[in-house]
């Protein structure tokens, strides 16, 4: 019986997806297993970095891998994640240390002391050995305002367990943290329903 173009279309398929393959595999054995833990950044001024954050998390406590989280400036914020972790205290380590938008506190001195208490506790877990991932939340954030020492931070980053893998979240990520990372997404702002009026919703935005 002659082939068909259906025919001809699904061998030709086969025979791309075999190729496909076979050039993967081949770039898997040239790679290697990471020998410590990764530096992941989550900048840009789109929605969704710290989303992204506590979707690694997730992953992160899924393999019993175990976790630590410091959030930075949103601690006077009630959000869902603060909220489903009071409920389950021992799912993951995890401090809120700031005290709320920069706009909210009005106090530069009161920012930069919770900032310096969040580092300190930052440190701690980052060189403690005993983390496998650690979400720094809104680390940016302090960053850009110079509450915190850029060349400090860079500093305690490196100077972390190498079992620790560490996701530093917040716009405009300074290129010194950049530049470190093994991992630098940008989330671009392409639309937002702030723009049109509507106000940030529980469960999507906080």
């Amino acid at each position: 019986m002659p082939s068909t173009p259906k025919d001809e279309t699904a061998a030709a398929h086969n025979e791309a997806m075999k190729r496909q393959q076979e050039e993967h595999r081949t770039k898997m054995r040239e790679k290697k297993q990471a020998d410590r833990g990764l530096l992941m950044v989550n900048t840009g001024d789109g929605k969704g970095k710290s989303t992204a954050g506590f979707g690694t998390v997730i992953r992160a406590l899924g393999w019993g891998h175990r976790v630590g989280i410091v959030q930075f400036v949103k601690g006077a914020w009630k959000t869902g994640e603060k909220e489903f972790f009071n409920r389950y205290p021992d799912l993951v380590d995890m401090h809120v240390m700031g005290d709320g938008f920069t706009w909210d506190t009005q106090d530069r001195d009161k920012d930069i002391a919770s900032a310096e208490k969040a580092w300190v506790q930052s440190r701690e877990m980052m060189e403690s050995g005993q983390y496998d991932f650690i979400l720094l939340d809104e680390l940016n954030i302090v960053l850009r305002y110079g509450y915190l020492d850029v060349g400090a931070v860079m500093a305690g980053l490196a100077a972390r367990s190498d079992r620790t893998s560490v996701m530093v979240t917040g716009r405009n990520a300074p290129e010194a943290l950049m530049a470190a990372a093994d991992l630098v997404s940008e989330i671009q702002a392409v639309r937002h329903p702030f723009e049109n009026g509507i106000k940030a919703k529980q469960g999507i935005d906080y």
